[in-house]
């Protein structure tokens, strides 16, 4: 296999490297994945897909919508191929790939074997991000708001009245809190962002779980304004003083939000970041043994940030025939032979290597239904 060409980034992805050199050891771990893929691409076909002139279609997740599009801009000035992804929440994302709408579905809950195979789908782990509690509260510096997993959890659940609740006080010495009532903002779409939240809240407080639990949808208790999309909960959150939110770590970077400072499992106080995504999957199954299901939440590690989950694609494993999905895991592909370097800055981590050299096996795994090596394969 010839080593990746260099490749310039346009403007919308200026903070990406100009060229995207891959290190030694993810090399020698996607010299393995590549080593299975002329079996399920076919060197030929990776090469004519590149004037392809239909676009990708991709929808579903808004939690990794930016990276999507960041990446989406990068391939399309490498390979001359359009790919346009829309954030519309998770559980759209695989409505659209389950009625096959679109070339691949983008969600933050993954599914268990049995379901994909009833699907007919593909699961590819992408990246790696977190969830951000965010905050309108004028007068506190960003950053300086401290909460407890279980706190945050009594305050989704409507139990706190008031920003200068004693509560979020004794966690707070010194910060002045405004006497404002709290504001709850939650999606108004199915979401994985949420199934992530609420799982994190179920597992920190034990009347969280019972209450609401684990729910990409939950019915919120009480008075809550509801939003579209991450989007939509800057949006709202910027609208109104008061209030609290829960986004992706790259709205907090680019909307330059008031984010929340969380206890982790080792009882320190940390604020969201790359860094604290990394310590969350060093300290998990994702990375001692390649797991992609393993969950990354309130892991060990005295940088780990607590709410930190991996995002999936899904693709179809099936594809009848004339119905060709190379362009698809051509564009996957690309964006892992980048490795770091295009995650790099982005507000996500990337995958580890260990995981990257496993997934030769995911993309050999699309066959049309009839069984047979479409034209596509190259064989």
């Amino acid at each position: 296999m010839h080593p990746p060409e260099p490749v310039a980034v346009p403007d919308a992805v200026s903070s990406v490297p100009s060229s995207f050199p891959v290190a030694v050891p993810r090399r020698r771990a996607l010299l393995r994945l590549t080593a299975c893929l002329p079996a399920a691409l076919g060197v030929g076909a990776l090469r004519d897909v590149l004037a392809q002139p239909t676009a990708i279609t991709g929808a579903g997740a808004s939690f990794p919508s930016l990276v999507y599009a960041r990446w989406a801009a990068a391939y399309e000035q490498a390979r001359g191929q359009v790919v346009r992804y829309k954030p519309t929440g998770s559980g759209d994302g695989l409505k659209q790939i389950t009625a096959r709408g679109v070339g691949f579905g983008g969600s933050d809950s993954p599914l268990a074997a049995d379901e994909l195979g009833k699907r007919r789908l593909v699961q590819i782990p992408m990246l790696v991000g977190g969830i951000v509690p965010v905050v309108n509260l004028p007068g506190v510096p960003e950053g300086r708001l401290q909460l407890s997993g279980e706190l945050l959890a009594e305050l989704m659940l409507g139990r706190v009245a008031k920003w200068n609740d004693g509560r979020i006080a004794a966690l707070n010495p010194g910060l002045a809190l405004p006497a404002l009532p709290v504001r709850r903002i939650v999606r108004a779409d199915k979401s994985g962002t949420t199934e992530g939240f609420t799982r994190y809240l179920a597992a920190v407080s034990p009347a969280f779980a019972q209450d609401l639990g684990i729910q990409a949808q939950p019915k919120w208790p009480g008075e809550v304004e509801a939003a579209e999309g991450n989007d939509g909960m800057v949006k709202a959150l910027k609208a109104a003083t008061g209030t609290i939110a829960y986004v992706s770590y790259d709205r907090v970077q680019r909307d330059k939000l008031q984010a929340v400072r969380l206890r982790n499992a080792a009882g320190q106080w940390v604020s969201a970041g790359e860094t604290g995504f990394r310590s969350a999957i060093a300290n998990s199954e994702l990375s001692r043994k390649g797991d992609d299901l393993a969950s990354l939440m309130n892991r060990d590690g005295a940088d780990s940030w607590p709410i930190t989950m991996t995002s999936f694609v899904l693709i179809d494993a099936t594809p009848a025939r004339g119905a060709d999905a190379t362009p698809v895991m051509s564009f996957l592909y690309w964006c892992f032979m980048h490795g770091d370097d295009l995650t790099r800055g982005t507000g996500f981590a990337p995958l580890p290597v260990a995981l990257q050299s496993k997934l030769a096996a995911r993309f050999a795994a699309v066959k049309p239904l009839d069984g047979k090596l479409p034209s596509y394969l190259g064989l």
